[in-house]
C-alpha cells in the first residue's frame, strides 16, 4: 500500500504518506499558547500512526489575531516542544504551521487595524484593512523568519507557510486582493519569495513547506488552476513540499466543505500542479476522507502524499488500522462539519459527532479501558446513541443486550442525511463486540441485575401555534419513515434555522414554502459553512421562503389548508421573539396591557390589525417536520440528535438516561 510507504522530506523521512493538516482547534488559552490539550490531541494522531502532523497555524505577528484562541508564534515555543516530544515518541514528524490572516483576520481581539496588500473589504466581516506600507511588510516577513527559528529551535522537523484560504501570503499572490501599483503589485510573487527566503534562512536543514490555494474560484481576478501551476513552478525549487488547497474569501464553502461537495474535489488541480514540480512532493488535500480514494490518487500520479485531516479527527487510528489490515474498522467521516468546523466567534472546541473523544483526550483518556467487573447491560433504543452506548459497553467487556422498538437500527440517521455510513459502522462494531440485538420489541422487562441505559430519543417540541381540527400536521420522523405528503404546496415552519427544514425544502423544490423568523433560511448553517450554498440551492430548486415570519395557526380550508402567519411591521422586521398571546391587544409601539414583552408586538405589513393569510396545503412543523410547516432531514444533524448522548461514557450504574434532543444534554451514569 503506497499510503504506508516512507516519504523523504528534506533531511527527514516521514514514516508514511498521510498528513494530519493544520486546522483551528480552539484548544489554546488566553495567552495564545499551545496547551496540554493540544499535546494530547496531536499525540493521539501520532499514536494512531499518522506520518506527518502539522500543528494549528500560529500568527507570526502580534497584530494578527484572527480568532480568540489563535496561537501566537512568539508564545508557542514551549508548546511546540511538548508536542514534538509526545509525537516523536511514536515516530511522527511534527511541522509547525506559520500564518498571518491579513485582511481575513479580525480586529475584535487585537483592537488593531487589519493589514492587507490593498484596501479590499473582507467579504464576511466587511472590515476594510490597512494598505500595508514597506515597514509593515518588512515586519511580517521578519516575523515569519523569527517564528521559523522558534519552531525549529523547539524541535519541530520543519515549518509550513500558509498561503491557503485564510492567509496574507495568498492575498499578495491574488489579483482579487493585491491591487497595488508598486513593486509588490507588479510582481505578486515577491512577498511569497521573501517569506520563503526568510523562513529558509532561519529553519536551517528543517522542512519548509507551502500550503497554497490553487483556485480561488474567482476567475475574473483571482488565482486560477493554470496560474497556480505557474506559481508552483516559480516557488517550488525553494520548497520541500507543497499542499494543494482551493478557496478564498469568495468561496468559503471550499475551505472545509461539507458532504454536498464531492470527495477529493482538488484531484484535477493537484494533478496539474504536480506536473510542474517533478522533484518536489505534492500533497492532495480537500475532503479526502476515504483511504481508498487516497490510495488511488497516489497510484494514479495525482500526488505524492495525502492530507486526511477530518478523517483522522473521526478516527485517530486510521493509519494503524490500515497497517493492521483492518480498514473495515475505520470510523467514517461523514463530513457534516457540525463539530469539527470551529472557526467561530463562540470558540467551540474541535471534536467529532462520531468520535466525541476527539478534542477531549485529556478528559477521556481511557474510553475503552477493559472493566474489572463485567455487568449485564440493557440498552433501550437502537439509534446512534444506543448503538454507541452498546458498542462501548461491549468493547469494555460487559454483556450487552440492545432492544429497538422498530425493525431498523440507526434511528433517524438511517432514514435521511449523511449519517448512514456512521450507522453501518456502529452496527458493525456492535456485531463484532457481541452485542445481542432485539428489534421490533415494544416493551422490555429488565432483569434484576441489568444496568439499564435508556436511549429512546427525543420528543417533538411544544407547538407555538394553534392547530385547528382537520389540519394536517406531520412529524419529520414519520415523513422519513414513509408517511405520504399531500399533493400541492407544503408549508415548512422552521423555528430553529438548522438543516432539517432546509433539507426537506430542497427535496420538495417548488412545492416548499419555508417559513423562518430569521432574515435568511437555515441561519444555523453558518456553523457548518453551508449557509450561502444552501440558500443558493433553495433558490435553484424554486422553493419559496417567507422570511421574518412566525407561524400562528394552521387551519383546514377548502381544497387545501390555511396557514396564518404574522410578519412584523416594516420598522420592526429585524426584531426577534415577536409573539404574544393573540387575545391581547397592543398599541403601535408594542406596549402590551401593562406587561413587559420579550419583543415588539406583531403587526401586519400595513400596520396593526389582522395578519395576512395564505392558503396552502399543510404538512407539519419544521423543526421536526412541518407541523404545518416543518419537514425535513435531507441533511440530518447528528449532533442535535445524538452527539451528547454518544459522548455519555458508560460506567457501572443503575440507570443512565440520554435526554431528549430538545434538552441538548445527557446524563452520565453514576
Amino acid at each position: 500500500m503506497q499510503l504506508l510507504q516512507p516519504l523523504p522530506l528534506a533531511t527527514a523521512i516521514a514514516r508514511n504518506r498521510v498528513m494530519f493538516g493544520p486546522h483551528v482547534t480552539n484548544l489554546g488559552d488566553d495567552q495564545r499558547c499551545f496547551t496540554p490539550r493540544h499535546t494530547a490531541y496531536y499525540e493521539r494522531r501520532a499514536r494512531g500512526g499518522c506520518g506527518i502532523i502539522v500543528t494549528e497555524g500560529a500568527s507570526v505577528h502580534d497584530g494578527d489575531w484572527p480568532y480568540e484562541r489563535a496561537p501566537l508564534a512568539a508564545s508557542c515555543a514551549a508548546g511546540w516542544a511538548a508536542i514534538v516530544s509526545a509525537c516523536h515518541a511514536h515516530g511522527s514528524l511534527v511541522v509547525a504551521s506559520l500564518d498571518h490572516a491579513g485582511g481575513q483576520g479580525s480586529s475584535a481581539y487585537s483592537q488593531r487595524e487589519l493589514w492587507a496588500p490593498s484596501r479590499v473589504p473582507e467579504v464576511n466581516s466587511r472590515e476594510v484593512p490597512k494598505w500595508m506600507e514597506a515597514d509593515d511588510i518588512a515586519a511580517v516577513v521578519d516575523g515569519f523568519g523569527t517564528a521559523a527559528a522558534l519552531a525549529v529551535g523547539a524541535g519541530c522537523d520543519g515549518v509550513e507557510i500558509n498561503a491557503g484560504q485564510h492567509s496574507l501570503v495568498r492575498q499578495f499572490l491574488s489579483g482579487l486582493t493585491n491591487q497595488r501599483g508598486d513593486e509588490w503589485g507588479h510582481d505578486r510573487l515577491l512577498f511569497a519569495r521573501q517569506v520563503i527566503s526568510a523562513v529558509r534562512a532561519t529553519a536551517g536543514t528543517g522542512i519548509v513547506g507551502l500550503r497554497l490555494s490553487c483556485d480561488e474560484l474567482a476567475p475574473w481576478a483571482g488565482i486560477t488552476p493554470q496560474m497556480a501551476v505557474d506559481i508552483a513552478a516559480a516557488l517550488g525549487e525553494d520548497l520541500d513540499y507543497l499542499v494543494v488547497t482551493r478557496g478564498s474569501i469568495f468561496s468559503a464553502e471550499k475551505t472545509r466543505p461539507d458532504f454536498h461537495e464531492p470527495t477529493g474535489f482538488n484531484i484535477d488541480v493537484c494533478r496539474g500542479v504536480r506536473g510542474a514540480l517533478p522533484t518536489t512532493p505534492v500533497f492532495l488535500q480537500g475532503s479526502v476522507v476515504d483511504w481508498g480514494q487516497a490510495e488511488w490518487a497516489l497510484g494514479d500520479g495525482v500526488c505524492d502524499a495525502v492530507g486526511m485531516t477530518r478523517a483522522q479527527i473521526a478516527d485517530p487510528d486510521l493509519v494503524s488500522k490500515l497497517s493492521a489490515d483492518a480498514a473495515h474498522t475505520i470510523r467514517p467521516c461523514i463530513r457534516c462539519n457540525q463539530t469539527c468546523q470551529v472557526r467561530d466567534a463562540r470558540s467551540p472546541v474541535v471534536t467529532c459527532v462520531g468520535e466525541p473523544t476527539s478534542g477531549r483526550e485529556t478528559e477521556d483518556p481511557d474510553w475503552y479501558a477493559h472493566t474489572a467487573r463485567a455487568r449485564n447491560v440493557l440498552v433501550v433504543g437502537g439509534g446512534i446513541a444506543g448503538l454507541e452506548a452498546a458498542r462501548v459497553a461491549a468493547v469494555r467487556g460487559h454483556r450487552v443486550r440492545l432492544v429497538e422498538r422498530t425493525h431498523q437500527l440507526g434511528g433517524i440517521a438511517a432514514l435521511a442525511g449523511p449519517g448512514a455510513p456512521l450507522v453501518q459502522w456502529l452496527i458493525g462494531g456492535c456485531t463484532a463486540a457481541g452485542v445481542a440485538v432485539e428489534m421490533g420489541t415494544e416493551r422490555v422487562a429488565p432483569r434484576p441485575d441489568d444496568v439499564v441505559i435508556q436511549c429512546t430519543g427525543g420528543r417533538p417540541g411544544t407547538r407555538s401555534y394553534e392547530v385547528a381540527p382537520g389540519a394536517i400536521v406531520l412529524d419529520v420522523v414519520d415523513v422519513h419513515r414513509g408517511t405520504p405528503l399531500p399533493d400541492g404546496p407544503i408549508a415548512l415552519f422552521d423555528p430553529i434555522g438548522g438543516p432539517i427544514a432546509v433539507a426537506l425544502a430542497e427535496t420538495l423544490g417548488s412545492r416548499a414554502i419555508l417559513i423562518t423568523q430569521d432574515q435568511i433560511a437555515g441561519n444555523e448553517l453558518s456553523r457548518t459553512g453551508d449557509l450561502a450554498p444552501a440558500n443558493v440551492r433553495l433558490q435553484q430548486q424554486g422553493a419559496q421562503i417567507e422570511r421574518r415570519s412566525l407561524l400562528r395557526s394552521c387551519r383546514r380550508g377548502g381544497a387545501g389548508g390555511s396557514l396564518q402567519r404574522r410578519t412584523p411591521h416594516r420598522a420592526l422586521r429585524g426584531a426577534r421573539r415577536l409573539w404574544f398571546p393573540p387575545a391581547h391587544r397592543s398599541d403601535s409601539r408594542g406596549h402590551h396591557a401593562g406587561r413587559r414583552l420579550r419583543g415588539p408586538a406583531h403587526h401586519s405589513r400595513s400596520g396593526a390589525g389582522s395578519p395576512p393569510r395564505r392558503t396552502v396545503r399543510v404538512a407539519g412543523d419544521a423543526a421536526v417536520v412541518v407541523r404545518v410547516a416543518s419537514a425535513g432531514v435531507a441533511r440530518l444533524q447528528p449532533l442535535a440528535l445524538t452527539s451528547t448522548a454518544v459522548r455519555t461514557r458508560f460506567r457501572p450504574c443503575a440507570l443512565a438516561v440520554c435526554s431528549a434532543p430538545s434538552a441538548n444534554r445527557s446524563r452520565s451514569a453514576k
